[in-house]
């Protein structure tokens, strides 16, 4: 079978499951399989598969078809120009949140320290590492199996990018239970979505993401409490305290760390237009 059938079936198999990026999804796992590239369906269409890839590329599409993630298939995902791999036991990282990450660099100078809370796959504090200078960052999670692959991201993003000098550590706590020192920034992606909704997301999400990663509790807004509560403690004089945010969560975060004694508090949409990062400082 040639390599533009190949696809094509792997097409027509995704959309008869339902998969609403059918088309992109079968492409992106028969490269995967093939180890090619988007070009290789332009240029090499019609050259000839090995049977083995073949039968690779039906499994991955039959887990597909399953709802089991892309990502969780090719163990991959890009955020912020990186690769950082990802399982079960992380979320998996989305653009929305690379608006966060760019927020905190216009602010991040060299030498800061960076906390981040919730860091799961530690695609937040590793890609503002990668794109400053002489800054420390410590990854927080609950979960000793996400710091595993945040532990692994960091080995392989740093020393890919000849940084193996930067410091990154990752510490299991609850919140800031273990956690030590002072930061110019708190970075926090939390979970946000109240325990009602979860049933109602996509199976990709509700059935092969972690729920301690997603349950914000009754409210959604629970642990944004509890950060904006505590952060206080371990922040300079002057540090800044950085969320992302559900749409329809911006009012109440604000008023939060309104209340806590935060400053300059501003709110960030995404792409979309929607809101999605709240940001304030801290004056001791």
């Amino acid at each position: 079978m040639t390599y533009r059938e190949l696809y094509e079936q792997g097409c027509e198999t995704l959309k008869k499951a339902g998969i609403e990026e059918a088309t992109l999804d079968a492409r992106l796992l028969l490269e995967y399989v093939c180890h090619t590239n988007r070009n290789d369906l332009l240029i090499h269409g019609e050259r000839s598969v090995e049977e083995a890839c073949q039968k690779n590329y039906y499994e991955l599409l039959e887990a597909r078809a399953e709802r089991i993630p892309l990502q969780h298939l090719t163990g991959v995902q890009e955020f912020m120009g990186l690769e950082f791999r990802v399982n079960e036991h992380v979320l998996i990282p989305r653009q929305d949140t690379e608006i966060l990450v760019e927020e905190v660099l216009k602010n991040l100078h060299d030498g800061m320290r960076i906390l981040d809370m919730c860091t799961g796959s530690g695609c937040i504090v590793l890609s503002l590492l990668h794109y400053s200078n002489g800054c420390e960052g410590v990854g927080v999670d609950i979960s000793e199996e996400a710091l595993a692959v945040a532990r692994e991201n960091a080995a392989v993003i740093l020393e890919k990018a000849g940084q193996t000098e930067v410091q990154c550590d990752f510490v299991q706590s609850n919140l800031f239970e273990n956690v030590t020192g002072q930061y110019e920034f708190i970075v926090s992606n939390p979970p946000y979505i109240q325990s009602a909704v979860i049933d109602t997301l996509m199976p990709e999400v509700r059935e092969h993401e972690p729920r301690l990663a997603l349950d914000g509790t009754e409210d959604g807004i629970f642990f944004y409490r509890r950060i904006v509560e505590e952060a206080p403690d371990f922040l300079t004089s002057g540090g800044m305290l950085y969320f992302e945010i559900g749409y329809d969560q911006a009012e109440s975060v604000s008023a939060l760390m309104n209340n806590a004694g935060f400053v300059e508090i501003n709110i960030v949409k995404d792409y979309a237009g929607l809101d999605r990062v709240v940001y304030g400082t801290y004056i001791k």
